[in-house]
């Protein structure tokens, strides 16, 4: 009989230890509560599809300059278009499991498995665009380690992952979930800032 009721304990026990692993990439430095901060987390991790406006600025050694972004992201696929900040003109960037493509104004397109491997040889900039796919949400890349800074209402204030660090100074009501409007990543002598004029995430199913 002993056995019986263990294994409802045993089950019970793997559930909480596959339900607390799930994160165990991610490290709270220190802020905010925990909880709070996981509550948060679940709630914005079910967007994955959205139309993001904003502004985007870019400074290096070599050079710096300011533009505008649009976004469009459904699941797995995003489109990305820059105009400006990049000073070569209009940038698109469309990206899915199969590989990405880059269009920039007056020149054939460029294709690769990767977005920041193909911008590092046709731009010369390494940005960290896999994980923007995370970071514009206010969330680590749950497949790289990574440290946060909680602010005291338990959102990232602060992410390091991949080399790059993620400020995040503003955040903005968007329906039932807070989500960011004014963010810095900083990293391989670049420092990029957005600020999100219109987000419009779609609603879950």
């Amino acid at each position: 009989m002993r056995r019986i009721h263990l294994v409802p304990i045993m089950l019970l026990t793997m559930l909480v230890t596959a339900c607390s692993s799930f994160h165990e990439r991610e490290t709270l430095k220190f802020g905010g509560d925990p909880t709070a901060w996981r509550a948060h987390r679940q709630s914005v991790e079910p967007i994955q599809s959205w139309t993001l406006q904003g502004k985007l600025g870019l400074r290096s050694e070599q050079e710096s300059g300011s533009g505008t972004l649009w976004w469009q992201q459904d699941h797995r696929f995003y489109d990305i278009r820059l105009s400006g900040p990049l000073g070569r003109g209009a940038t698109r960037i469309q990206g899915s499991p199969g590989g990405v493509i880059l269009e920039m104004a007056g020149r054939p397109p460029y294709h690769a498995e990767s977005a920041g491997e193909l911008l590092e040889q046709q731009i010369g900039w390494r940005l960290p665009v896999e994980h923007l796919l995370w970071w514009v949400r206010g969330l680590p890349d749950p497949d790289r380690p990574s440290r946060l800074q909680l602010d005291a209402n338990s959102r990232a204030a602060r992410i390091a992952q991949a080399g790059w660090t993620v400020e995040y100074s503003r955040y903005q009501q968007v329906g039932d979930v807070e989500l960011p409007q004014r963010l810095q990543i900083s990293g391989h002598d670049i420092l990029l800032t957005l600020v999100v004029t219109d987000w419009q995430p779609e609603a879950q199913p």
